[in-house]
């Protein structure tokens, strides 16, 4: 029994020894495009993640962006430069581009390529609430046109700027460091906003090498001695089975509730809902909408910085507009509602490139200053409407008399009720009358 337990276990090993070897060798591309935020760092985190545990020979994380969140760029860089799965960052395809954070991306990994036709850089933090300045144009020239040999005048710097583009420097320039590109330039393109074609980035030792497609990048790669955690590491790119990861539900719902116009809208949608459902209770549906819509926009606002101020004047300018339905000002709350609402909305999202459109903007504000002039006007319609309802639409309707009275008192008809009734002169049994009054529940009448 012993004998055949060993025999058994045994083909276990070989089986699982022909698994490995029988196992293709895998090259995992990660696609990076748009604008880098919350949900774009979580796909590629977790892609490295699984490349890691899948034992892939490299990681190409191919480049096309624009920028994006300082937070998002750093959490990817940190996955990279932990990951033991080589990470080639390639800008592909051709036209495309790494600016920004897309540069700080570029310099972190163990290989950089780029493309024909693309370019990187301009990789200077940006000041939402002021101009940036540059180095090299901290000086204005003098009033003759800088044409006199005076020196200028310094402008006044941002300190807080100041000290975030400082420590971005301090980042690149170690990323550089780390993989022995050109800090100089690296340097340049976080002060300056400098940018660099393909083959330029090349010549200037930014990039590691031009690759027309994935097979070149692979192709060219091989061979190559890269850091990898800390370590010098031998690429072996020969052969290798290229596995693409596209991104799941969770990422694209990630992605879009970190989208400032999907926010944006889902914010108003849900107040308008709540607004709806507190003036017309029992309804339930807008109710619940719009608690959805405030939940997910809520959740999607704590991804991304936003600017408080500009917050609080796009509600503001909702609730000038909604008084103007309660408080007639003929006009002037909904033309200083949408003046703020409009200021809000420019102020709100403070991240480079994730600034609401103009058309967005405009498009929210022309619908909120339509739905409450469509409510004030509602509003002021049913003011003028006469009274067709209640005890009020007695006086001046018309009747008739039921029995005969006897005196100054009998009964009437009135609007199909039998009401008690007072009158100045007898009236006989059938005549027609006129309410002129009301004591009590008695009618004051006369003949029609």
């Amino acid at each position: 029994m012993a004998i055949w337990r060993r025999l058994f276990v045994t083909w276990l090993l070989v089986l699982a020894c022909m698994h490995v070897l029988a196992a293709p060798r895998t090259a995992v591309v990660i696609a990076l495009d748009g604008a880098i935020g919350p949900g774009s760092a979580s796909f590629v985190v977790r892609s490295l993640n699984a490349a890691q545990r899948q034992d892939a020979a490299v990681a190409v994380l191919r480049l096309n962006t624009p920028g994006g969140l300082d937070s998002a760029m750093r959490d990817i860089i940190r996955a990279m430069l932990a990951s033991p799965v080589p990470v080639l960052a390639y800008v592909a395809p051709g036209g495309a581009r790494a600016a920004s954070a897309g540069t700080f991306i570029l310099y972190a990994a163990a290989l950089a390529a780029m493309a024909p036709g693309t370019n990187l850089g301009a990789a200077s933090p940006v000041s939402m609430f002021a101009p940036t300045p540059l180095a090299g144009s901290d000086s204005k020239p003098g009033d003759d046109g800088g044409k006199t040999d005076q020196p200028a005048k310094a402008a006044p710097r941002d300190a807080m700027l100041t000290k975030v583009t400082n420590d971005s420097v301090a980042y690149i320039r170690g990323l550089a460091t780390l993989h022995a590109r050109n800090a100089e330039w690296a340097e340049k393109a976080v002060r300056e906003a400098v940018s660099l074609p393909y083959d330029a980035a090349l010549e200037q030792h930014v990039i590691d090498l031009v690759a027309a497609d994935l097979p070149d990048l692979l192709a060219k790669a091989n061979g190559r001695s890269v850091i990898v955690q800390g370590k010098p590491v031998v690429l072996d790119t020969n052969g290798l089975a290229v596995v693409e990861v596209e991104p799941g539900l969770r990422d694209r719902l990630l992605a879009l509730m970190t989208d400032p116009s999907i926010i944006y809208l889902l914010l108003l949608a849900g107040m308008f809902g709540v607004a709806f459902e507190l003036s017309h209770p029992g309804i339930f549906a807008p109710g619940v909408i719009g608690v959805i819509c405030l939940l997910v926009g809520g959740y999607g606002l704590n991804l991304l910085p936003i600017a408080y101020a500009g917050l609080a004047l796009v509600l503001f300018g909702l609730g000038l507009m909604a008084a103007e339905a309660f408080v007639p000002s003929f006009g002037a709350f909904v033309l200083g509602g949408m003046s703020a609402f409009v200021i809000g909305s420019l102020l709100m999202f403070e991240a480079p490139g994730a600034q609401l459109p103009l058309t967005v903007i405009a498009g929210a504000t022309l619908a909120s200053a339509a739905l409450f002039g469509l409510v004030l006007t509602l509003l002021v319609r049913a003011r003028r409407r006469p009274v067709s309802s209640g005890t009020e639409t007695l006086v001046g309707a018309s009747g008739r008399t039921i029995v005969d009275w006897t005196g100054k008192e009998g009964e009437v008809i009135v609007q199909g009720e039998r009401w008690r009734a007072r009158t100045a002169e007898p009236l006989q049994s059938g005549q027609a009358i006129r309410v002129i009054g009301r004591d009590g529940l008695t009618l004051l009448v006369e003949p029609a």
